[in-house]
């Protein structure tokens, strides 16, 4: 009988130690590592139940094939009503897909999901809603007010994931939604449910599930207080797909990402409305973000940002206040910190802002976070005009890349944030000016500059 093993293994990247250390050698991160009990599998065990012979493969599909004779029809995509989420997926559901879905607690996974579910089932079929932290009655009461009590959906409160893979095998559903994977566990291990090696192990099960049987399965993700997704970093590796469900939860708009994707883009955003009948797409992400945006106030700006291929308006908003302390405050909701403390540099050094005893407060409207360039001349402006008290054109859109010269950098298809913002009513648009050819938009002047301290100069009038 083999001996059964202590070891350590980390939580951020699933390195296995051999004893406890404070720091783990492969990632470098400190106190992560868990005791755990590592038992020996049983030879010729193959998951789900099936066996396999000593020194012979399962199934004769596991040779090699000649990629002319693969038949990929199987793997076409399966397109959903909900157009927001089949964008981040990269055009819809490939079946035989893992897909990951992680977010703050109370943000909307299991409604999103809920939704995500009942649409399958119309379309495909049985679909199976597994709960391990749920009666299926409390779901149940959620799919009626999502209004999909009908659907040709089964629910099944379990934990055991052995158990549950039998009645997957038995039900032969379309697709499978559990809800969360960090409540599943397998009864061959002995550590508890959420652990590292439980984590990892379902991960690994439900993976070969979908590969084997061709059949999507989404998983629910929870997250830590960092906001990373709960168990070991290994968990991202397996899956095809990561989505992130970002937001404020006092906030009716919540945002969509894709964090991983082998089936499509990375780069896509999709955004949803939390309304009491569930999440509701936002077909114009603009035009919500600046509903509420008013003109001659200071401290606004308006980017044209980019989310993957849709051009986004965003409200830049900021305040620069008389600092009461001898380290004046830096505050970024939505904007990278070491971004803004890279502009407010520049401001100081090329425009000759005096921010050094100033309290600067910047934060994008709606909750959405922007990590591209092209907002840096809206945020550059917003802050200067709350600095000096002036106001920004209501009829002005700002997008630019600031470099450490000052000056104003190219960025990519300005075309279409052109076009967005001229269906938005903006009638200017401060852009970089580049040796190409001049751009020309329908409605909209292109006013192209190539320093900051040019565009400040065009973009603030006196209040």
């Amino acid at each position: 009988m083999a001996k059964v093993r202590t070891v350590y293994l980390c939580r951020e990247c699933g390195a296995e130690h051999a004893k406890w250390v404070g720091r783990c050698r492969d990632c470098g991160e400190w106190n992560t590592l868990e005791e755990t009990v590592q038992e020996p599998r049983a030879s010729g065990s193959f998951g789900f139940g099936r066996q396999a012979r000593a020194g012979t493969l399962v199934a004769s599909n596991n040779l090699p094939l000649k990629i002319g004779d693969i038949e990929a029809n199987a793997y076409e995509r399966i397109p959903l009503p909900m157009e927001e989420f089949t964008r981040v997926l990269g055009g819809g559901v490939v079946p035989g897909s893992l897909v990951l879905v992680g977010g703050d607690p109370g943000i909307g996974k299991s409604t999103l999901l809920s939704q995500v579910s009942g649409m399958l089932a119309e379309a495909l079929g049985p679909v199976l809603y597994l709960s391990g932290e749920e009666s299926v009655y409390q779901v149940k009461m959620r799919a009626e007010r999502l209004g999909m009590a009908d659907k040709d959906l089964y629910l099944l409160s379990e934990t055991n994931l052995d158990i549950a893979i039998e009645h997957i095998n038995t039900l032969r559903p379309k697709a499978v939604i559990i809800d969360s994977i960090q409540t599943v566990y397998l009864q061959d291990l002995s550590s508890s449910a959420g652990s590292i090696s439980q984590v990892r192990e379902c991960a690994a099960r439900l993976m070969q599930l979908a590969k084997g049987e061709n059949l999507p399965i989404f998983l629910v993700g929870h997250v830590t207080k960092e906001g990373a997704i709960a168990g070991p970093r290994v968990l991202e590796h397996i899956v095809d797909t990561v989505l992130y469900l970002e937001g404020d939860r006092f906030n009716t708009f919540r945002l969509l990402r894709a964090q991983k994707n082998r089936f499509g883009s990375t780069n896509e955003v999709g955004v949803f409305e939390m309304v009491e009948g569930g999440m509701v797409e936002v077909p114009n992400p603009s035009e919500a973000f600046l509903a509420d945006y008013q003109a001659g106030a200071t401290g606004s700006a308006v980017a044209v940002t980019m989310e993957g291929t849709r051009p986004i308006l965003v409200e830049m908003q900021s305040l620069v206040t008389q600092s009461a302390f001898s380290q004046p405050r830096r505050t970024a909701n939505g904007v990278d910190m070491n971004r803004l403390h890279l502009l407010l540099a520049v401001l100081g050094k090329r425009v000759g802002l005096q921010l050094f005893n100033q309290d600067v407060f910047v934060n994008v409207v709606g909750g959405l976070r922007i990590s591209e360039p092209a907002a840096d001349l809206a945020i550059a402006a917003a802050i200067t005009s709350s600095y000096r008290e002036k106001s920004i054109p209501r009829d002005l859109a700002l997008v630019g890349e600031i470099g450490l010269g000052g000056e104003l950098r190219p960025v990519s298809q300005l075309d279409k944030r052109l076009n967005e913002a001229a269906k938005l009513g903006f009638t200017r648009c401060v852009v970089p000016k580049s040796g190409r050819r001049p751009l020309q938009a329908e409605g909209i002047e292109v006013i192209a500059v190539r320093s900051l301290v040019e565009a400040l100069h065009l973009t603030l009038k006196e209040s």
